[in-house]
């Protein structure tokens, strides 16, 4: 339960450090936010999707802590966690607590590669927050671009207020510079915090996956492999011994 309390409180301590930056500059914030606030809107309503499901990942673990711990006390392993470790459970039950090396190594296995599926969810949010700021960068060049290409069609040297016109019409290309610069942030920002707490649940599932390796490899035989090994060679001596004893009986009633 320490690498439990540990991870969630590194999760809880930097949300509430990035919620109290964006209190102190809210007026920054905002401004970054509407200069786009279709784009800008889904890459924040992004990341705090993100927020949210590695929290919910990591209160998930809360059951398979307890009935880990529970199983190396020697509880009843009958009463089977709800989702990663079920598998691990439902094998106990069935050969009631006794495993071998081979055993062993096939249940971690397993249970590894099932915790990385877990993650996928996580790392699918955090590219997809990338993608949304270079979606962005392209989107606000290209009205960057074509904001100048209309200006300068459009531009008559020769007409007086001809300063008056390229100063209004400035104001396209310069706001898709604050389309792309600004997406870029707020996607580069986003996958920064939902990349960091997906490291935190990472780091908890590996804690859940440790306890799990030394609680299984406490009461697994290792020697039974070994001693099987070993006695072999015994074995097919016997039987060679019998094997010449049989042949001396059949030439001595010959």
């Amino acid at each position: 339960m320490n690498n439990f309390h540990r991870n969630l409180n590194r999760m809880a301590f930097f949300t509430a450090l990035v919620l109290c930056g964006i209190a102190l500059f809210y007026r920054v914030f905002l401004a970054v936010a509407i200069s786009n606030i279709y784009l800008n809107g889904i890459i924040i309503g992004t990341t705090l999707f993100g927020i949210l499901l590695c929290f919910f990942k990591v209160f998930a673990l809360l059951p398979e802590y307890r009935w880990l711990n529970a199983y190396a006390r020697g509880a009843d392993v009958n009463n089977m966690p709800p989702r990663l470790l079920r598998s691990v459970a439902l094998l106990l039950r069935n050969r009631h607590g006794n495993l071998n090396e081979n055993g062993l190594r096939g249940i971690l296995d397993a249970i590894l590669v099932r915790m990385e599926d877990d993650r996928e969810s996580v790392r699918y949010i955090t590219n997809t927050l990338v993608f949304l700021g270079l979606l962005g960068t392209f989107w606000g060049l290209i009205l960057t671009i074509g904001g100048f290409a209309d200006l300068i069609r459009n531009l008559n040297f020769n007409d007086e207020t001809v300063l008056a016109t390229m100063q209004a019409g400035l104001s396209r290309p310069l706001g898709g510079m604050a389309t792309a610069f600004t997406s870029s942030l707020l996607g580069l920002g986003g996958s920064l915090i939902v990349g960091f707490l997906g490291l935190q649940v990472q780091l908890a599932q590996s804690a859940v996956f440790q306890k799990l390796e030394d609680t299984l490899a406490a009461r697994t035989n290792v020697f039974q492999d070994d001693m099987v090994a070993g006695a072999l060679p015994k074995i097919e001596s016997v039987l060679k011994r019998i094997g010449g004893a049989v042949q001396n009986m059949d030439k001595k009633i010959q």
